[in-house]
Order: structure tokens, then sequence, then C-alpha cells
């Protein structure tokens, strides 16, 4: 499926993994293959010469013929590459007019070539998403690269006098890695229920960041950036917002439009909400009858949404699946993450996307989505809720007033009345730190003492506390009191490539899916951060230049709609069919005492918790313990 005109010819791969050390690092280089064939079941090569070994899988999304299988090999260098590049036949046709030759069509040939003609330039021409290794058989030189919003990962390790990397840290693991904890990152994951990059909850095992570089040649290794997202400044609109929202629909058009090329089939996540109508909409004016994708659910049907998934599907006239999931589905759909899982993740919205991953692969192998959306426009709640903290007022005044009340009544996500107490306890903490801090503690499930607590002495003694205020700062440093869109700012450095494109990529390249997201061209966002914080929120309303940019295409009903989210039934599984595992196997306290990591007293007071009437935050807290217990058991091989 393509749009009209548009040939496609080329190479989509996932899964790569290199190292520059000794020749006995070659009988690594197929388990470490292995380890990601889930991200690429259509092929897998690997090529060694000399100290230099790269493996390959790939799912075949453009150019289905073996030409575009990796490694690909010049006599000038090797490239292994995963993801796409949008506006390969452009620059093609540049490098052509400049004297290099091609004899394939595919994105990963242009790329290899870019990368010879052009060197690290060849990266600010890019349009697309990424993660490559390029070997320079001149210089002897390894360049890694990771594109500029972080949209698909890229891991790497130091060892035995070289360096390995991987799409994923289980291929990295089949090196003989020291298997050493990082006690800062696990204290930020406690807190987060992810591990922010660059660091991982390995030491030695890190995270290439969005728009970055990695050099290596001998024993020397350099990270530095080719690209960073433009800070939002104060300054006047550079246009109307009459005309900021013509302007957006022409950009999402024509991302959308670049984002439709592939060779197999393709469609679109649907469920309901602006941001993928949106999508869907721009992407049915070039493809006929696009393919669209929703998830309902059988055991909950007041959040069943797939009704506003038909009204857009029927209005844009795609061919339209709905997918109605059980309980048992849902379930299933965790064990399948646990068994999976290479680092700790802990949000649980990633039992949804892996729910609708499984189901959506049969159907096609590319998937838009809207991800990106609320992080550059202000959809989400926290917004708001920032808005009234600096804006809101005698109403922001008495919520926060009431901190005494909201702290004893009883909180819990699953009823309406326990929901809106957790709400305005969350906001009146909050409101009362400032900006900086506020950002931090609201990202996170709880704030830095109670996760301190669940730590054991031991575990807390190792705590470099000067580090870890660095890597906070780098995450909070972009925070300014008089503008939101530094908050939306700092979510695109910190939330969207750490948690919400992380979950995006694990969930669907489990299943061999590629999910592409137009919002996120960088192009967009540049654009976005020079519109001033009003044209997205106010008091009323979040997302506001999306939603009314959009307003006259979309379906009205999803503009009146009511509040209907769901959330994965993690309590009733804590008190269920995860109870036994949890407490009288992972957090058994025989098992943490002689783990030696987490306070015993305290995780037992989190069960106790999580059975009263007031389980609070316990549950989240609890299935972040049950993602590290069984991560921790696999790697550490305890």
């Amino acid at each position: 499926m393509q749009p009209p005109g548009l040939r496609t010819e080329g190479s989509g791969v996932c899964g790569l993994v290199v190292t520059t050390s000794n020749d006995s690092s070659a009988t690594d280089l197929q388990p470490a293959i292995d380890a990601l064939l889930s991200r690429g079941p259509d092929a897998n090569r690997e090529l060694s010469s000399g100290d230099v070994h790269f493996g390959h899988t790939r799912l075949a999304i453009l150019g289905l013929g073996t030409a575009g299988d990796q490694p690909r090999v010049d006599e000038d260098g090797v490239l292994v590459f995963n993801g796409e590049i949008y506006n390969y036949a452009y620059l093609r046709d540049q490098l052509r007019k400049a004297g290099r030759s091609f004899s394939t069509a595919s994105d990963t040939e242009v790329l290899l070539q870019a990368l010879i003609h052009w060197g690290t330039d060849a990266l600010t021409r890019l349009h697309g998403f990424f993660a490559f290794a390029w070997y320079d058989s001149q210089t002897k030189a390894l360049l890694l690269a990771r594109d500029r919003m972080g949209i698909k990962p890229l891991f790497y390790a130091q060892h035995d006098g070289g360096v390995a990397f991987a799409s994923e840290v289980q291929a990295l693991l089949q090196y003989p890695i020291e298997r050493e904890l990082d006690t800062i990152s696990l204290w930020s994951y406690l807190q987060l229920n992810y591990s922010p990059g660059p660091s991982t909850l390995l030491h030695g095992v890190s995270q290439l960041p969005p728009g970055h570089i990695l050099r290596a040649k001998g024993d020397t290794l350099t990270v530095e950036p080719y690209y960073t997202l433009p800070a939002p400044t104060r300054q006047p609109a550079p246009v109307t917002y009459e005309e900021a929202q013509y302007q957006l629909v022409e950009l999402l058009d024509q991302s959308v439009h670049e984002r439709l090329v592939a060779d197999v089939p393709l469609g679109a996540f649907l469920s309901g909400g602006i941001d993928s109508s949106v999508i869907v909409a721009l992407a049915s004016r070039h493809v006929e009858q696009l393919h669209t994708f929703s998830v309902g659910f059988k055991d909950h049907a007041f959040h069943d949404e797939t009704a506003y998934a038909q009204l857009v599907a029927k209005q844009f006239n795609t061919k339209h699946y709905p997918f109605y999931l059980t309980e048992e589905d849902l379930f299933r759909s965790l064990e399948q993450i646990l068994d999976h899982a290479d680092h700790p993740f802990a949000d649980s919205s990633a039992i949804l996307v892996n729910a609708l991953s499984e189901a959506v692969r049969p159907y096609v192998t590319v998937a838009l989505s809207g991800d990106g959306g609320d992080e550059l426009f202000g959809g989400y709640h926290k917004y708001h809720g920032e808005w009234m903290a600096r804006y809101g007022g005698l109403p922001a005044k008495g919520l926060q007033w009431g901190y005494p009340l909201w702290s004893v009544l009883p909180k819990s996500r699953s009823g309406k009345w326990t929901n809106r107490f957790r709400q305005f306890h969350r906001f009146a903490e909050g409101a009362r730190l400032s900006p900086a801090e506020r950002y931090w503690r609201w990202c996170g499930i709880v704030g830095e003492g109670s996760a301190r607590q669940l730590l054991s002495r031991s575990s807390q003694a190792q705590i470099d506390e000067a580090l870890y205020q660095q890597r906070k700062a780098y995450y909070t440093q972009w925070i300014d009191a008089n503008d939101m869109n530094s908050v939306f700012y700092a979510d695109t450095q910190l939330v969207l490539p750490n948690d919400m494109l992380t979950k995006v990529d694990r969930m669907s390249m489990l299943h061999h899916l590629e999910v592409r997201v137009p919002f996120l061209d960088h192009r967009i966002a540049e654009w976005v951060f020079t519109l001033p914080e009003e044209f997205k929120v106010n008091r009323h309303q979040k997302k506001r230049l999306l939603q009314d940019a959009f307003r006259d295409l979309l379906p009205a009903e999803l503009y009146h709609r009511p509040k209907q989210g769901f959330e994965v039934p993690i309590l009733a599984w804590m008190r269920g069919p995860l109870k036994d595992r949890l407490f009288n196997d992972l957090l058994h306290p025989d098992r943490l005492e002689s783990q030696g990591i987490f306070n015993p007293a305290e995780v037992l007071r989190l069960k106790k918790q999580l059975l009263s009437r007031n389980p609070g935050d316990a549950p989240a807290r609890l299935y972040g313990l049950l993602q590290f217990q069984h991560w921790y058991g696999k790697v550490m091989r305890v």
C-alpha cells in the first residue's frame, strides 16, 4: 500500500548487533542475533571481518527480495540499520548527481552511500526514524546513531576492549558483560516505573540518547549530539491562531503522506480519540479504504470506546477491524510481556499495546499511530493540573489547602470518588513544590522519599546523591515557571522517549509490527515549539490547537464524548491470580532478604495496603516490583 505515483523499493529492518573487540566475540554473535528474531523474522545474517562482527535481523517493509538484506557492505564500509528513511529517493538522486552509484533501490544502500559521501552531515538530511551502525573501512572507526526524537532504541556496552550494541538489552547480554545493578537507576525506576536513559538498570549498559551519535575507534569512545530539538522561548506568536490551524493541517498531512511508503500491508490504530482520528483522516486522503484497528473490552462495556472509532471509520470509509478483549486476553498479554522483558518497564498500558499489536499483525506489517500528540499539544491531565497550579487562583488554592483531608481519605483508581480523592491529593502535593520539583513528582508514581524507603539500607548506601541529582537535573533543566511550553518540551525529552515510545517499540516489535508516528516528524516538533502556550492549553481545554484545526473534519461526537479511560485491572489481578506469585514467591520475605535490594518491612506494608480499603498507589508500585523481580531473576540468574 503506497501513496499514488510513489515507487517504493528499499529495505526496512529491525535488530542489530556489533562488536569491535577480539575474534572470540564472533562466537557470541549468533546468540545475540537469535535474541532479536522477534524484531526481524524475515531474514538474519552475520558478517565478520577481523575483529569487527555485525549481525542483523530483518523485518521486510521496502524491497521484499534478498537485495534488501543486511549487513550492507561496500568497499568503503559496512552498515546495519533499523528503521525507515522516508526521503531516500530524493537523497539517492542527490548522491547520483555527486557521482555515487547504486545497485539496489533500497533506503539502506542510500543511507550507506550518504554516510560515505557526507559523513555525519548526512544525519541532518534524513527524514525518518532509525538506529544504525556504520563501520568506516578507511578510518577503522565505528559510528552509532539514533533518530532525533528517540523512536528507535539503541543500547551499547563496552567490553573486552571493544563495544557491543543492540536494539534490545537481551542481545547485549549474550556477551560476557558484567551484570551489576545500577542503584541510582533503580531508585528512579521505583519513582517512575521506567528507567530514564541514558543509564539503564545495569552498570556499563547505556542507551544512546535521541539525536546523538557514538564514535568508537580502538579503545576510545565518545558520545555527542548531532541534533537538539530547539527549546521554546517566550517570543511573540509567529502566526495568528487561525493561521496556525491551517499550517498544522498542512504539516501533518505531509508527514502522514511520507509515512505511507511500504511494500507490505499498512493500516492505522484508531482509538476514537482525537490524535489517532486525525491520523486516519489524513491518511485516508492518500489511501483508498485504509485498514484501521480499535480495541474494546468485553468485560468492561462502560470503557468500550469502539463506537467512536466506528464513527471515524465510517466517515472516512476505512476497512475497520474492532477487537474485543477479555480480561483473560489481557492477563495473557501480561504473561507474554513478563516472559519477553529484557529490561524492567512497568507502564501497565503496555499490556493493551501488546494485545493490540498481536491482534493487528495478521492484517498489516506497518501501522500508523497518534503517539506524540499529547506531548506536543498539551493533552495529558497533568497539564491541566500544571495550568491550575500556575494560574488557577482560589480554586487551586482551595484544593491545596485541603491537603490534610485528601491525605486521609481513601484513594484508588478503581472507583469514581476514590480516584477523585487521589487526584486532589496528587494536585495538592505537587502544587506546594517548585515548578521543576513538581514536574519530576508528577512524572512519577510516588515521590523520592517513598521510593527510597523501599530500598534496603545497603542499597540506599550505594546511592551517589550528587550523581542522582545530576541525572534528574538533566530532565528538569528546561522547566520555566513562566511558560507551560517548557513542561511539554521536558516531556519530549523524558516521558516520550523513555516511556511512550519505548512502550510502542517493545510491544509492536515483539510481534514484528512496525509502528510509525507522524506527529513526531522533527519539523512538526520544531514548529510547535514556536507557538505560545495559550495556543495549546487554557482553563477549559487541553490540546486546543489540534482539536480546533480538525474540528470541521472529524465527527462532532468526538468533541462531546465523556471520559471513559480504561485502566488495566492490576488491582484485581494482584488480589487474585497474581497474589500467590507476588506474596509467596517474588516478594517473599526470604527472597527479599537474600537479595538485599529491598526493605522487606516496606514491601510488607505495600502488600497490606494492596489488600486494604485504601490501596492508593500500592498496585502500581507492586507492579513495578513484579516487573523488576521477573527481570532480575532472569538476568542475574538467581
